[in-house]
């Protein structure tokens, strides 16, 4: 497995990393505990060194404890990264990055990961109660205190991220971007690079919609978030797949998967992204890992982003108005 290094910090990961938050929820029924860790060892032993997961992920925090009993013989081989300033209270979450809460988050994490240090720290959306400034400064003491190492901010805006950083060195910014969600261009990706922070993409595959295995046909249960998300709606998935037609040709070009070539797309991005598809499935962990070794040319880059910037993707990312939709980009 190749790595990289997310920005000028200097901590190093696999290419690719693991994204675990689907593992405990929002995709349908869950896996057995047991096929969980399964799947988490065998990511190891294919290379992959970096695992994404977070406090709120799961009932009663468990994908945490789930990361934290795979992870736990390979100490030292492997890096975590988690999230905090999400609570759920009364079965709704709220944000909440008070300095005491943060450290309430952090002595928890760290005990359910089994680890005395947290590789990669993130807030998970932004509290606009909670001046940046004050969460930043927190983290500096964490840090120097040995219990963070590096860390970063999940679906903030620029200026956020640049007054955090102007406080403590952010090592990455954590935010949703595949061929099907090109909005960090625009203004994130140019102020990441200008100030040498990494950039972790999640959802690189569209929540699946990459892979060419979603139709208009698709149905969702109300267990899978994607049922409430409208780019999932039957009509947006047929004007979509225009998208999806557009990657199976390159795909077939280059004898490789949709999958692979979605990703192949992100890698070749920039050298300091490091994107973290999420799966339950061994075969899609396997299949989404060769993507390291497919290779896109100047050539064929251009005339696919070409391609790209005629497709007008429909449908929203989140509902309008909903809580996910205000957290985004603050």
């Amino acid at each position: 497995m190749q790595k990289r290094k997310l920005g000028k910090s200097g901590l190093e990961v696999s290419a690719i990393g693991l994204g675990c938050m689907g593992m405990s929820q929002s995709f349908g029924p869950l896996p057995e505990k047991k096929d969980a860790i399964s799947l988490i060892h065998a990511a190891v032993d294919l290379g992959v060194n970096f695992f994404d997961t977070a406090e709120v992920y799961g009932q009663s925090h468990h994908n945490e404890e789930l990361v934290g009993e795979a992870l736990a013989p390979f100490k030292g081989k492997v890096l975590i990264a988690t999230k905090f300033g999400i609570k759920v209270v009364d079965g709704m979450q709220v944000l909440d990055s008070k300095p005491e809460v943060i450290r309430q988050s952090l002595e928890g994490s760290l005990k359910r990961l089994k680890v005395e240090t947290i590789d990669l720290y993130y807030q998970h959306r932004v509290d606009p109660n909670v001046p940046i400034e004050e969460v930043a400064g927190v983290i500096q003491n964490l840090i120097k205190e040995g219990k963070i190492r590096h860390w970063g901010l999940s679906e903030a805006g620029v200026e956020t991220i640049r007054r955090a950083h102007a406080v403590q060195p952010l090592t990455a910014v954590e935010s949703e971007y595949s061929m099907m969600w090109r909005s960090p261009e625009k203004e994130l990706l140019p102020a990441l690079e200008e100030l040498g922070i990494g950039f972790v993409p999640f959802a690189p595959l569209g929540k699946g919609f990459l892979t060419g295995t979603i139709d208009k046909h698709t149905t969702f249960g109300n267990d899978d978030f994607r049922s409430k998300q409208p780019r999932f709606q039957s009509e947006h998935l047929e004007a979509n797949q225009v998208l999806v037609e557009l990657i199976k040709k390159v795909a077939a070009e280059k004898n490789a998967t949709p999958a692979q070539i979605a990703l192949a797309w992100v890698l070749v991005q920039k050298p300091w992204m490091v994107p973290i598809p999420g799966t339950r499935k061994l075969g899609r962990l396997e299949e989404n890992l060769g993507a390291v070794g497919v290779e896109l040319t100047h050539e064929e880059l251009s005339d696919l982003n070409d391609a790209l910037s005629k497709i007008e993707i429909s449908g929203n990312r989140y509902p309008a108005g909903s809580e996910y939709a205000k957290r985004a980009g603050k």
